[in-house]
């Protein structure tokens, strides 16, 4: 009988992770951060620049620039499933890049501290996220 619930239960489940949609669903709500990130600083150019200021990148014009690029083309690579591994790699190697260059929480007082170790924390597991994407899509 167990295996006849599970059967019942798993059909409806394969369909729906075997589907094209969901799969494009999946890619765009995992680079979500990224391209929508990436539009921001595109559409508010200026916001952007001050951003990479505020962190101490400079040219903070370039840094900018390359920002947008990253986000927006990674994204559109992964989304579309289209080299894949290229995508989901720049935005992942992108993401380790912000943890020494932004969220430097060892460097920080409390509570400031705390705060920024979750945020590494979870830029960590969206890059094994990122990792699961590149391995999946062979």
């Amino acid at each position: 009988m167990a295996s006849v619930e599970t059967t019942s239960f798993s059909n409806p489940i394969n369909a729906l992770i075997s589907s094209t949609w969901f799969g494009y669903l999946a890619r765009i709500v995992l680079t979500f951060g990224f391209w929508g990130s990436g539009l921001s600083k595109l559409i508010d150019f200026q916001g952007g620049v001050a951003e990479m200021a505020q962190f101490g990148l400079e040219p903070a014009v370039a840094f900018n620039i390359a920002t947008i690029i990253t986000q927006l083309v990674g994204s559109a690579l992964v989304i579309l499933n289209r080299w894949t591994w290229l995508g989901a790699g720049a935005l992942g190697v992108f993401t380790a890049l912000t943890i020494p260059l932004v969220h430097h929480f060892w460097t920080m007082e409390e509570p400031f501290r705390t705060m920024e170790f979750y945020v590494v924390m979870e830029h960590i597991t969206l890059i094994g996220g990122l990792m699961v994407v590149a391995w999946k899509s062979r």
